[in-house]
């Protein structure tokens, strides 16, 4: 098989900053909802991934947990297919783990950016995938090395490894070196149709969109309440999601005559709102989730926003 594959998954992030006592409540309501994925994030300074993960797959039962996105920078990647392994062998065929290179400010915080960060992820892309195969690695990497390093019990069931990247160069190895690519929010038809084809996959390769999402019955309120989470789509480095669009001119003009993020978000038209997230009636959510999956995502990842993160997840569990 080549190119993205077919399936169509609807799942749902787990807050970055959500309460501790309701990360148990928010993680089963997920399952029973019927979400079909769950995904932690590793954002900095908030919670681990791998911790997150451990704690949310042993708390459900059948829930696919993903873990996005890990920083290759701060990491080993002879531990980084440790701790895969780990999770792939206690929860067989129920893991995904994304890694990417890292924000390049919160790396530089901890003095971890790397001088060539593409040559540094495809590095660690391909030694954590070799190593969870099973296989014992020497590498002499400019940034990883490994000497005869092999797993003691490689997992039955090995975890799918995806990118979670942006930018044509990223895109490309992404395509060469992962099982799957991750596309950070705002994901639109037209950024996942650029994205795909810097991907250029030419075996099973799974695209997992982020969507910030608001769903209910008045779309109005609904594009409301999504405003607030679009406010840091004008900085620099997310113009490669917004240069696909028809509006990019008029949006990065928009953008640059503002004084504030507020008033960008708030002299945004309706429309643009409707293209950058998944919002609306629920009928309006569905539609947009289909148009997501035709342009070739498989897995569309609904973001909660809101100072109540429980009831936003019953909210967006209406569109399954």
């Amino acid at each position: 098989m080549t190119g993205p594959t077919t399936q169509r998954a609807v799942g749902v992030m787990l807050p970055r900053d959500l309460p501790a006592h309701q990360f148990r409540t928010y993680a089963q309501r997920a399952e029973t909802l019927g979400f079909d994925e769950l995904w932690v994030v590793e954002d900095c300074f908030f919670r681990g991934g791998i911790a997150q993960a451990a704690a949310a797959l042993a708390m459900t039962e059948r829930i696919r947990l993903g873990i996005g996105i890990l920083p290759a920078a701060v990491r080993n990647a002879a531990f980084t297919a440790l701790e895969a392994a780990t999770l792939a062998e206690l929860f067989p065929g129920r893991v995904d783990i994304g890694i990417g290179h890292g924000m390049p400010g919160w790396m530089r915080q901890v003095g971890a950016w790397p001088a060539s960060p593409l040559t540094m992820l495809g590095e660690h892309l391909e030694a954590v995938r070799a190593v969870l195969t099973g296989s014992r690695e020497s590498v002499e990497g400019r940034y990883v090395q490994l000497d005869g390093v092999e797993l003691s019990t490689p997992p039955s069931s090995v975890p799918r490894i995806l990118a979670g990247v942006r930018g044509p160069k990223s895109l490309a190895l992404a395509g060469r070196s992962a099982d799957g690519t991750i596309l950070a929010e705002p994901v639109t038809p037209e950024y996942v149709a650029e994205a795909l084809r810097h991907i250029a996959p030419t075996r099973e390769h799974r695209i997992v969109a982020y969507c910030v999402a608001v769903v209910d019955d008045d779309a109005t309120a609904a594009r409301a309440a999504a405003r607030p989470a679009l406010e840091w789509i004008g900085e620099p480095d997310w113009d490669v999601h917004i240069a696909p669009l028809p509006f990019a001119e008029a949006f990065r003009a928009l953008r640059a005559s503002s004084a504030t993020r507020e008033a960008f978000v708030a002299a945004m038209p309706d429309a643009w709102v409707d293209q950058l997230a998944v919002v609306g009636t629920v009928d309006d959510a569905r539609t947009r989730i289909g148009q997501l999956h035709d342009a070739g995502v498989t897995t569309t990842v609904l973001m909660p926003v809101g100072t109540d993160p429980l009831s936003a997840l019953e909210d967006l569990a209406r569109v399954l």
